[in-house]
């Protein structure tokens, strides 16, 4: 059996986190445009958050009409991300009540890394 000996590089990945989200039939476009603005208003308030996209779909026969990209420096950070408060609340009041169904999405950026350790 081979050990490794190099540090997991959990701490260095940089990570990009995408979520594809199914709306329910009664979310107007208007409301589609209050949640892109509250999407980048609420979560760049999180320190943890290097950077936000998010937006509609263009072709109307897509499934996911709606979606959510944020990079992080790491999968610790992403972690930390994920029990901000204003996260809690953002899917609370602005995410749930809006959608039938999310696809989440993690990549990692940095060619040559292992991800088995992140």
């Amino acid at each position: 059996m081979r050990v490794l000996s190099e540090t997991p590089i959990s701490f260095t990945l940089m990570i990009h986190h995408v979520v594809l989200y199914k709306l329910k039939p009664e979310v107007t476009p208007a409301r589609v445009e209050a949640m892109m603005m509250n999407t980048r208003m609420q979560l760049l308030k999180i320190p943890e958050v290097l950077n936000i996209k998010c937006g509609k779909r263009i072709d109307p026969e897509l499934p996911w009409p709606f979606f959510i990209a944020i990079d992080f420096e790491s999968m610790d950070k992403y972690a930390i991300f994920r029990e901000d408060s204003i996260f809690v609340k953002f899917m609370e009041e602005v995410i749930k009540p809006n959608i039938e169904d999310s696809l989440d999405l993690d990549f990692e950026m940095d060619p040559g890394k292992d991800v088995r350790f992140s």
